[in-house]
């Protein structure tokens, strides 16, 4: 922690990630190329004799799309639902964000987590009255019951979650 509570982090630079995992993708031949479809990026390439799984957290956690899809997925869902508001650019939204995610996973499917960035969907943002980020919402059948905003650590998220499921 900084001066004033300011987070200072050491963050790699977003464009030499990208440019490395180009460089590894077009260092691949087409018979090693990564298994193919929308969970592809879920689990690293299996061994060529072998079979992979998907994890929990590719499952149960997805990026809304647009106002229609935040209603479909998010308000009409039967599952309780963790609504992550969150912006590229926020720090604290860079820790929260996985650490949920990983939360969210452990749940084991008993509520799903709706990832909405601010910039793309500021309408959303607006309706939910969001005003900083990361802000957290628990939502059960289409109604907001719970949030919070700012990071929180492992304990109190596995709280929140737990209140929300009513485990």
């Amino acid at each position: 922690m900084g001066a004033a509570g300011t987070l200072w982090l050491k963050e790699p630079c977003p464009m030499m990630a990208q440019r490395l995992a180009l460089r590894r993708l077009l260092s691949l031949t087409p018979r090693t190329l990564p298994p193919q479809g929308p969970l592809a990026l879920c689990a690293p390439p299996a061994p060529p004799s072998r079979a992979f799984s998907t994890s929990a957290g590719c499952r149960s956690t997805f990026t809304v799309q647009d106002g229609s899809d935040f209603q479909d997925r998010v308000l009409n869902n039967p599952k309780p639902v963790v609504v992550d508001f969150h912006a590229q650019w926020c720090g604290p939204c860079k820790i929260l964000g996985p650490r949920l995610e990983k939360m969210v996973a452990k749940q084991e499917g008993k509520v799903l987590m709706a990832k909405v960035d601010i910039d793309d969907h500021t309408d959303l943002a607006i309706e939910y009255e969001v005003s900083a980020v990361p802000t957290v919402l628990a939502m059960k059948n289409g109604d907001v019951v719970d949030k919070f905003v700012g990071i929180k650590d492992e304990d109190q998220l596995e709280a929140f979650l737990k209140k929300l499921i009513g485990a």
